[in-house]
């Protein structure tokens, strides 16, 4: 749909749909993603942009700079409600009215406490018209609202096992448990998150490299973070020495509360955790974790092996309870994506 010559008439749906492709092209947290598009009077499209990365320009503003003269009396399709605060950048709602555009057309929107409404009420208050969608478009960039609402990242907490339930062989081998195509969805997931948290005894027993493997990937790659513990940890550890950042030092059992804020502090919206069974049980007994996906492997371990958690519940009364949102098929295997109630 791009194109800033001669015209065909572009629709306000179309060019929501273009701006959210956009903000999707990005992870500028601690930012959020946001995407833009310009419709001018005749219905053209005449400019677009988005938020590449943190202190960088807004798509607001990349989209009115391509369409220069031609944003007068143009209609703008944002995803997320233009700031009017100076940060890093300008107030987007003052490059807009400098503009002179007429109408502006809100995808949600922003929870942040220095927003929450102040750009669209400037914007009415300059005689532009303002469109806020309805159901607004929160699925864009979910781990940014959820931060703003509660001051800590979005936890996902992603499992994998066999079909009986075990996360190693007898003999303690677990790669790999799932075929490739699961293993190349759980590397979208890792391409999704801030940071990939893991415990002190994954970091131990596997060395892993917590990065984003995918033919062709060259986008952000994940922060490695490491729930230490009381044992110190082998400073010849990989993921230790991508930036890695080490919480809970010390502490035992871990604050996973505080390791939560300090990992928002860092400017880290949304966590992968890919720890063992210690981890997993940890973070769900504490009640932080907002979603989960399970790998489910076409394979039988016959029952002896390790159990996905290592901290039982002692009753069908007292176990925990989870909504399933999905289930998919991934080449033998099945992800079922699930939300804690």
């Amino acid at each position: 749909m791009r194109s800033t010559g001669a015209q065909t008439e572009v629709t306000p749906e179309a060019a929501m749909t273009r701006a959210g492709e956009l903000a999707r092209s990005a992870n500028p947290h601690p930012n959020p993603r946001v995407g833009a598009v310009m419709i001018a009077t005749d219905g053209g499209l005449v400019g677009e942009g988005h938020h590449s990365a943190f202190r960088q320009p807004h798509a607001e503003a990349n989209a009115l700079s391509e369409a220069g003269e031609r944003a007068r009396g143009a209609t703008l399709v944002v995803t997320l409600e233009p700031c009017n605060h100076h940060g890093n950048t300008p107030p987007c709602t003052e490059a807009i009215v400098a503009a002179g555009v007429s109408k502006v057309i809100v995808g949600a929107g922003d929870p942040d406490e220095r927003v929450r409404g102040r750009g669209i009420e400037r914007l009415r208050q300059s005689g532009i018209e303002v469109v806020v969608i309805d159901p607004p478009m929160e699925w864009l960039d979910p781990a940014y609202f959820h931060h703003r609402r509660t001051g800590r990242p979005l936890v996902i907490l992603k499992l994998a096992a066999t079909l009986d339930g075990q996360t190693s062989a007898a003999d303690g081998t677990s790669q790999w448990i799932t075929a490739e195509e699961a293993r190349t969805d759980a590397h979208r997931l890792r391409a999704e998150a801030d940071a990939i948290v893991i415990g002190a005894g994954t970091l131990r027993a596997d060395d892993p490299r917590l990065d984003v493997r995918i033919e062709g990937y060259t986008g952000h790659q994940p922060r490695p973070v490491v729930i230490a513990g009381r044992r110190p940890l082998p400073p010849s550890a990989r993921a230790l020495h991508r930036n890695g950042l080490v919480l809970g030092t010390g502490e035992s059992p871990v604050d996973l509360d505080g390791a939560l804020m300090e990992m928002s502090e860092e400017g880290l919206l949304s966590i992968l955790v890919e720890g063992g069974p210690t981890l997993a049980a940890s973070f769900l007994a504490a009640d932080l974790v907002d979603q989960g996906v399970l790998y489910l492997a076409g394979k039988l371990a016959g029952g002896v092996g390790r159990p996905l958690f290592d901290r039982p519940w002692p009753s069908l009364e007292s176990a925990r309870q989870v909504t399933i949102d999905r289930v998919t098929t991934l080449g033998p295997d099945l992800r079922i994506d699930f939300t804690p109630i």
